[in-house]
């Protein structure tokens, strides 16, 4: 397993499509995963640390896994098949709930936990980098800097 940090979410053109780009915390790799806008909006916001008024899913799940005394000791994509990514949520009292990769990485992002990816995903997934793309990740950064969480409301 490798350790992800969140580049950010940005809006494929032109689809409209939205992704999370995620980096090796020690590599060159980078993984581009395809999400629903609404976990682009969870992302970003908990990027951003906005808090909803009252809480969305991603803050109620953090709530009750606190409430209930447990933690989540680090989220896992552990298989991509079909261009479909599949991760697992691993808790301190050793509990595995499998999950869709977006809304596992929001909720990591609301209760600090690590990201981590299967090797062989990252192998199958994952793009290197080089010149070209430190240009592109830059001009991601520019966008995602530009960037409200209300852009991806439908």
């Amino acid at each position: 397993m490798r350790e992800l940090e969140v580049i950010g979410v940005r809006v494929e053109m032109p689809t409209s499509q939205p992704l999370v780009l995620l980096r090796e915390v020690e590599g060159d790799r980078y993984l581009p995963i395809w999400i629903g806008a609404v976990e682009a909006a969870a992302i970003a916001q908990a990027q951003q640390g906005v808090l909803s008024p009252r809480p969305l899913t991603h803050e109620l799940m953090a709530s009750v896994i606190d409430a209930l005394g447990d933690d989540i000791d680090e989220v896992r994509i552990v298989d991509v098949r079909d261009g479909v990514f599949f991760a697992e949520l691993v808790f301190g009292s050793g509990a595995l709930v499998s999950a869709r990769p977006s809304d596992a990485i929001a909720l990591a992002l609301r209760v600090g936990t690590s990201i981590m990816c299967a090797e062989d995903v990252l192998d199958q997934a994952a793009i290197d980098q080089d010149e070209d793309e430190e240009t592109q990740v830059e001009r991601f950064r520019e966008f995602l800097d530009s960037v409200d969480p209300e852009d991806f409301e439908g």
